[in-house]
């Protein structure tokens, strides 16, 4: 036992007298630790001057849906407060982080690039205004593949190349890594936020009502396709019953014209006026019935339209982050002498090895 703990003094003994010699050593190497941090410094203060601000635009909206509503809706939103899940998110393709996920996809975020914006009185795509922000065009001058690439706003994606393609590729790998955030900050409130980060103050803000405008109109025709469209299907019939009908008054009172004063006992002469009388109701009948429900239509029409309704929109000037000079010098000098420590242990380990 006495053996044992002699051992373990020893061994601290030794560990403190190596933690000394360690101290001692890397003091006598003050200078070159000092000099590396001095660089570090200048290098973090140089960082910070070249570093560009970043700009955040934040837009917050609430979304309203009649079908998503209701005593059903209401159970599981108080049975998820309780940490519960009883399923039910199968009503909606475009519901919770489904309709997140459709901000972050590379379709609407591709197509928002295409929208046109002016800058400097002039009407560009927003991808030409992310390329000139990026400093691309400098770049391509030496490269005939790139030099003719252009954007226009509003064209259609038919007519893009495979280099077109890869340029929108990467603007989309970018903003979808870094620029872009999607989400609910409150789980217990049905509001969505959306953070756009750019270098571009008037890009950050410009992009991100855009891509809340295409979303929203491609969410509202998705949501309402079925209802549109069965609208459009009973609008149909009913203008062509109407001339139907139309035709068959006209036909009736032609009718009526060619009996005018015939003789009584002529009754197969107007078979034709009774033929088209028939019509006349028939299609009274007809029409009734398709006014009625287009009128149906058109009402749940309504009710299947979602109301997107925008709470906060980005107001100038927007939040800049900027990296401080006090923080590129602390920083800098910091992992510099870090580094510089590193270093002289391992290389004189090295050469005790």
């Amino acid at each position: 036992m006495n053996e044992q703990n002699t051992n373990d003094e020893i061994s601290l003994k030794e560990l403190l007298e190596k933690g000394r010699e360690w101290y001692a050593y890397l003091l006598s190497q003050w200078k070159i630790i000092f000099l590396a941090g001095i660089m570090g410094a200048g290098l973090g203060l140089a960082y910070s001057f070249s570093k560009k601000p970043v700009y955040t635009a934040t837009l917050s909206f609430a979304l309203e849906d009649e079908k998503s509503g209701g005593g059903l809706g209401g159970a599981l939103g108080l049975a998820s407060s309780f940490g519960l899940d009883l399923g039910g998110g199968g009503g909606s393709i475009f519901t919770g982080s489904n309709l997140t996920e459709l901000f972050k996809s590379r379709a609407m975020v591709e197509q928002t690039l295409l929208s046109p914006v002016v800058v400097d009185g002039k009407t560009i795509s927003l991808a030409e205004m992310y390329i000139q922000n990026s400093g691309w065009r400098d770049q391509w001058n030496d490269k005939p593949k790139f030099k003719a690439i252009q954007f226009l706003p509003d064209t259609k994606r038919k007519y893009f190349t495979r280099v077109h393609d890869s340029i929108l590729g990467v603007m989309y790998q970018n903003l979808s890594k870094t620029g872009l955030t999607v989400g609910q900050k409150d789980k217990k409130i049905a509001i969505i936020t959306i953070d756009v980060n750019a270098t571009n103050e008037l890009f950050s803000k410009y992009f991100t009502e855009a891509l809340v405008k295409e979303v929203s109109d491609f969410y509202v025709t998705t949501k309402s396709k079925k209802a549109r469209e069965n609208m459009d299907i009973l609008e149909r019939q009913t203008d062509s019953i109407r001339g139907e009908l139309n035709g068959a008054i006209t036909g009736v009172a032609v009718a009526n014209d060619n009996t005018f004063m015939l003789n009584p006992a002529l009754n197969v002469r107007r078979a034709p006026s009774a033929r088209r009388q028939v019509d006349v109701q028939a299609n009274t009948a007809i029409l009734t019935e398709l006014v009625k429900q287009s009128e149906l239509a058109k009402v749940t029409l309504r009710k299947e339209t979602p109301l997107i309704q925008v709470i906060d929109r980005p107001i100038l000037p927007l939040k800049k982050e900027k990296f401080g000079k006090a923080k590129g010098i602390v920083l800098g000098g910091f992992l510099a002498g870090f580094l510089t420590v590193v270093g002289l242990i391992v290389k004189r380990i090295m050469k005790n090895i």
